[in-house]
């Protein structure tokens, strides 16, 4: 299902299930079509796998071909893919893009830069506010929280904009930190770049930044125009 590569042999079938039996498969087939030949059969429908590791569940179309090969039925041929129609996106409101900061927030409260760091996805990016270096695996993110969460931070937003997507939704704005190790305050900008994986939200894009007018001076402000009512 997951995979471009045909597995035509044994070493090949089992590299995929290296990999796929982390998640801890188990299925059910929900439809099935049976055809029985001489010394083979075949089954074709639709399963769907429960991943023990999330409780994730994923349904795909099938076909597996048996055939009678030393005394047993063994798999001549399995071909799983996706549901071609897509997926249904996970369902999510402009109030809860919001909270999702607070998931955030709360792994910041352990002081547990493991816990921080695993509230990001598996391919994310983080532009943090004070290391140049931009963090593009789980170590890396790791490794910047081990210095920022000494000084004890914890977030407000003070500005959000959010969009919703497919499967992903982004926040975007002003938020300020309270230091509790000194009582500093610092304001920032950011932007969270949400996507669903693995049966929950988590943060695949986050750039955060320092206010550029304390450092640049003032910037003109947008000119608004005043609407007139007819």
């Amino acid at each position: 299902t997951v995979s471009d590569v045909p597995r035509t042999d044994y070493p090949g079938i089992v590299d995929y299930f290296t990999n796929f039996l982390k998640l801890e498969p188990q299925g059910k087939i929900e439809s099935g079509n049976v055809i029985v030949g001489t010394n083979w059969a075949q089954d074709a429908g639709i399963y769907e796998f429960t991943m023990g590791v999330n409780g994730a569940k994923v349904k795909g179309r099938y076909t597996f071909i048996y055939v009678f090969e030393d005394g047993e039925w063994k798999i001549s041929q399995h071909h799983s893919s996706v549901m071609p129609e897509g997926t249904k996106p996970q369902p999510i409101s402009e109030e809860e893009v919001k909270n999702l900061f607070q998931l955030w927030n709360s792994a910041l409260a352990t002081e547990d830069p493991d816990a921080v760091a695993k509230r990001y996805s598996s391919k994310a990016v983080l532009l943090p506010t004070v290391s140049d270096v931009p963090r593009t695996d789980y170590d890396l993110i790791k490794d910047y929280f081990v210095g920022f969460l000494k000084k004890q931070p914890q977030g407000e937003i003070l500005e959000s904009n959010v969009t919703i997507g497919h499967n992903w939704c982004q926040d975007a704005g002003i938020y300020e930190f309270t230091m509790g190790a000194t009582g500093d305050k610092v304001k920032g900008r950011y932007s969270f770049v949400y996507v669903w994986e693995e049966g929950q939200w988590k943060i695949s894009h986050h750039h955060s930044s320092v206010m550029p007018e304390a450092f640049l001076g003032p910037a003109p402000k947008p000119a608004i125009k005043d609407t007139v009512s007819a």
